[in-house]
C-alpha cells in the first residue's frame, strides 16, 4: 500500500504539497506556527501535559523561531482523526498513541505497545539502540510521516470493573474500554470490546454504556474520577506494560525545516520520552493510597485470568504475521525484548525484589 503516493495526488495532500514547497525559503528564514493536534482531551492528566511539553519545549528550543499551537481532541479534529489530519497535510504534527491507527497498519502496535510486551526501559534499548527508530522511518514513510516516541505512562492498571474477575469466563459479554490488541484479546475472551477516547470514557461508565475501563493508572484514574462510580479496581494489567506515546510530524513539513528545527524536535520528543514516563511514576503512589483510603478495593488477576490473557494474546500478535513489514518488526522487536530480558530479570529483577524484602517495603 503506497499510502504516501495517495496523500501526494488528492487535492487536500496535492495542495498542501504545493503551499510547502513554494513556502519553503521563507521557513528557513522566518517565524512560523506548526499546529499540533492531539488525541487527548484538554486536561487529561499526563497525557495532554506531555503533548503541551512537547509544544513548549519545540518552541523554546528555537527561540520561538517555531511555535506549536496546541489542539486538544475536538478542538479542530476529533481524536482517531489525527492521524489522516496530519498524513493529508490537515494539521502539521500530532500527539498521541498509535495503537488507536491501527486499522491503518498493524505494525504501529508496536510503536504504542503489544500485550506481554516491553517495558520502558526494553522499548527504549530497542528503539535507540537496537534497530527500532529505524524501523519506526521505514513504517511511518508509508503514510508521509516521521514520527518519534515522545512518552511513556509506564505499567497500565488492569482496569476498573462493575463486578470482580474470578475467571477467565467472567468477560463473557462484559461491555468493556479497551484500545489496540488488547482490545482484541479481550474480544477473544467473548467480551464486547469499546474503543472510545480518553474524554468520553468517563460518561460511558457512568451511564452504564460500558461495564468496565481501562485508562492509565492510578494518578490519571484518580483525576479521571472513576473511584466514584465503582470500586472494584484491578491493579497490574497485560495490555499495556509500557505504552508509548508519539510526537508525529508531517514528512514534507518535517524536511521544510532547517536542520536545527528538525533536531528540536526530536530532541524534545526524546526529553519528553522521559519527562512524561517520570510524571506519572511520581504521581501514582500517592494516588493508589488515596483510592484505597476513599474505599477503592485493589485487586489482581487470578492466574487463570492471566494465563487465558497470555494464549489469546500470541493469537492475536500473531494473525498479521502475513505483512511482511510486521514481521520484519516483530522478529526485531522480539529478538531485542529477549536480548533485554535476559539482563534485566537477572539485575534489576534480583536488586527489586530482595531491596523490598530487606527494607520491608
Amino acid at each position: 500500500m503506497d499510502r504516501r503516493s495517495f496523500l501526494k495526488t488528492s487535492a487536500l495532500g496535492g495542495s498542501a504539497a504545493a503551499a510547502t514547497t513554494l513556502a519553503a525559503p521563507a521557513y528557513a528564514q522566518g517565524k512560523r506556527t506548526l499546529t499540533m493536534v492531539s488525541t487527548w482531551g484538554r486536561g487529561l492528566a499526563g497525557v495532554h501535559d506531555s503533548a503541551q511539553y512537547c509544544a513548549d519545549q519545540i518552541t523554546a528550543l528555537t527561540d520561538g523561531q517555531l511555535t506549536v499551537e496546541l489542539k486538544a481532541a475536538g478542538e479542530l479534529v476529533g481524536a482517531f482523526e489525527v492521524f489522516d489530519a496530519v498524513a493529508a497535510g490537515q494539521a502539521d504534527m500530532y500527539h498521541a498513541v498509535d495503537y488507536y491507527f491501527m486499522g491503518q497498519h498493524p505494525a504501529l502496535s508496536f510503536f504504542s505497545q503489544v500485550p506481554f510486551g516491553m517495558t520502558f526501559q526494553e522499548f527504549n534499548n530497542w528503539y535507540y539502540h537496537d534497530g527500532g527508530i529505524e524501523l519506526a522511518d521505514d513504517l511511518y514513510s508509508i503514510f508521509g510521516l516521521k514520527s518519534f516516541a515522545a512518552g511513556n505512562t509506564g505499567p497500565q492498571s488492569g482496569g476498573w470493573f462493575n463486578k470482580e474477575i474470578n475467571s477467565p469466563e467472567d468477560f463473557q459479554g462484559l461491555k468493556f474500554r479497551m484500545p489496540g490488541q488488547g482490545g482484541q484479546v479481550l474480544g477473544k475472551l467473548g467480551a464486547s470490546v469499546q474503543n472510545l477516547p480518553g474524554a468520553e470514557v468517563y460518561q460511558a461508565l457512568a451511564s452504564g454504556a460500558i461495564d468496565g475501563t481501562e485508562w492509565i493508572g492510578p494518578w490519571a484514574d484518580e483525576k479521571a474520577g472513576f473511584q466514584e462510580i465503582t470500586n472494584i479496581y484491578y491493579t497490574a494489567g497485560f495490555h499495556e506494560p509500557g505504552p508509548v506515546l508519539s510526537l508525529t510530524t508531517n514528512r514534507e513539513v518535517f524536511d521544510s525545516l532547517t536542520t536545527a528545527q528538525q533536531a528540536a524536535i526530536e530532541q524534545t520528543a526524546t526529553a519528553s520520552n522521559l519527562w512524561t514516563m517520570s510524571l506519572f511514576m511520581a504521581n501514582n503512589s500517592a494516588a493508589l493510597q488515596r483510592l484505597q483510603s476513599g474505599g477503592v478495593k485493589v485487586m489482581e488477576f487470578p492466574n487463570s485470568v492471566w494465563d487465558a490473557f497470555g494464549k489469546a494474546s500470541q493469537e492475536v500478535i500473531a494473525e498479521p504475521m502475513d505483512d511482511e513489514l510486521y514481521k520484519t518488526i516483530y522478529d526485531s522487536y522480539m529478538d531485542s525484548i529477549a536480548s533485554s530480558a535476559a539482563w534485566i530479570s537477572r539485575s534489576e529483577g534480583t536488586y527489586t525484589e530482595q531491596r523490598n524484602r530487606v527494607l520491608g517495603l
